[in-house]
């Protein structure tokens, strides 16, 4: 008898995709072939690829809308209605019991093609409100998880589900003396972790290499500093290390870091928050996004888990001076996080995901 099928899709940058590659070990030991709908060239590809070989990647076009000029904003609609159309077929040929989106320019196209063909359509929103692609794709959708309960009551056009955040249990399985090794550090200062994602942030490497003199008096530092950012002439600094990114040994030193330094998005806070590694968050500001990391960060502010120091307001004593706070402040945080309510498992979210499927 033929498995069940469930088609997957999200992308764009790699929060959209970490929680599918949580899930698919536990769909794939339910019974259910699992199938990938991303695009050509994005990062999803990659990730779904090389952690994940034996699922099958079906390419469509995606286009992507913005909030500025470009005159690809006059071509990318038809990108996307390619897209609709190669989603369409795969769908139609694969014949899933459900869609599960995470969000992402490419997911728009996959939503709409699988309420076009009659497949139950689910959501994810990691963000106190949707993004924009995700406001576009819900009114295909039959259902919205979210992670933060304050989102609910801004999904109009379905049916909503405060979930909470999803953990990969992988990161727990870190070892600190690994991750010191892999950076070449002792460990004998606090280790502090800057991670401005897969692409890096120009704000955050600025802030921590215009102060690793001072930095390196009390701190041993990892710094994830993004594709194509590493600077040639620190190499080989004492207590300094850096990467363009990491994958494979990021569980690693997160369980070296006694601190870090982040942008607010929401699957990395709510891993930070799982960890219980004390937080200073530096979210994107209003003029370069939609403001979605200032209202997460302002909520793990409240809740005490992290120091926040708005980007408009870095500079080079802001940063050490709130590094500082965050460092005095770590048993108040770690006391904060232990009380918080624990995050599900991959396991437990696959569960809640099959109620949707059309055998279910």
């Amino acid at each position: 008898m033929e498995s069940p099928k469930i088609v997957l899709t999200g992308g764009g940058t790699a929060g959209h995709v970490s929680l599918n590659q949580a899930i698919i070990p536990p769909l794939s030991e339910k019974g259910y072939d699992v199938h990938y709908i991303g695009s050509k060239d994005g990062i999803e590809k990659k990730l779904i690829q090389d952690s994940f070989p034996g699922v099958p990647y079906h390419e469509i076009q995606s286009g992507k809308l913005r909030r500025y000029f470009s005159m690809k904003n006059f071509t990318d609609p038809f990108k996307v209605g390619a897209g609709v159309l190669q989603a369409y077929r795969t769908i139609r040929k694969l014949k899933p019991e459900l869609i599960f989106s995470k969000g992402g320019f490419v997911s728009v196209p996959v939503a709409l093609a699988g309420r076009m063909a009659g497949v139950p359509v689910l959501i994810h929103e990691s963000d106190v409100t949707p993004g924009l692609a995700n406001r576009l794709a819900m009114p295909f959708a039959d259902h919205v998880f979210t992670v933060f309960p304050e989102t609910v009551p801004h999904v109009k056009k379905a049916e909503a589900t405060c979930s909470g955040p999803i953990i990969r249990p992988e990161l727990f399985e870190g070892s600190k003396k690994e991750g010191l090794r892999l950076a070449g550090l002792s460990g004998s200062r606090p280790v502090l972790l800057v991670m401005g994602g897969s692409q890096g942030s120009a704000v955050l490497n600025d802030a921590v290499r215009s102060n690793l003199p001072e930095l390196l008096q009390t701190h041993e530092v990892i710094h994830l500093c993004g594709k194509g950012h590493l600077d040639r002439d620190l190499e080989g600094l004492g207590g300094y290390a850096q990467f363009e990114y990491v994958t494979d040994g990021l569980k690693d030193l997160l369980k070296a870091a006694d601190g870090v330094v982040s942008r607010a998005g929401s699957n990395s806070i709510f891993e930070f928050l799982a960890l219980q590694i004390p937080m200073l968050l530096i979210p994107l500001s209003a003029e370069k996004s939609r403001g979605d990391q200032i209202l997460n960060a302002r909520l793990f502010l409240k809740a005490g888990f992290a120091e926040v120091l708005e980007e408009e307001k870095v500079s080079k004593e802001s940063f050490r001076e709130a590094v500082r706070s965050m460092t005095e402040n770590t048993q108040r945080m770690i006391l904060a996080m232990e009380q918080a309510e624990q995050p599900k498992t991959p396991e437990e979210m696959a569960s809640l995901i099959l109620q949707f499927a059309s055998n279910a």
